[in-house]
């Protein structure tokens, strides 16, 4: 975490992959409408493709489809390893960013990538 401290004070400095925290997002293939199942592979290669989120010299997002309800919607990992949502909160304070705002701005872009990947078919 020393690493991230010091890089945490340029953010326009984009932080080494072993030290960008990975969001996972696991979309439910019912927000795509009846046809969701036929569809939720090619979404998430279509929102893995455009999403417009910010933070992405310090954060890798990924979008796959929850298939399994078991897993959480979200997971957030650190160089391949899960993190608890307390160890996230600790690895956002050191840039400054509000766990809550950034779930809230992700699930924002979301219904915002459905809408578009609708309009293309």
């Amino acid at each position: 975490m020393e690493r991230l401290n010091k890089l945490s004070n340029n953010m326009n400095e984009s932080i080494p992959t072993d030290l960008k925290l990975c969001v996972l997002y696991r979309v439910e293939p019912g927000c795509l409408g009846p046809n969701g199942l036929t569809l939720i592979n090619e979404f998430c290669f279509f929102a893995q493709n455009n999403i417009k989120m910010n933070n992405t010299n310090f954060i890798i997002w990924e979008i796959h489809p929850r298939n399994d309800k078991t897993l959480p919607e979200m997971e957030y990992m650190l160089n391949s390893k899960k993190l608890s949502h307390d160890k996230v909160e600790k690895y956002l304070d050191m840039l400054d960013i509000e766990i809550d705002e950034l779930e809230e701005h992700f699930h924002e872009e979301i219904p915002n990538l459905i809408e578009e990947f609708f309009q293309g078919k």
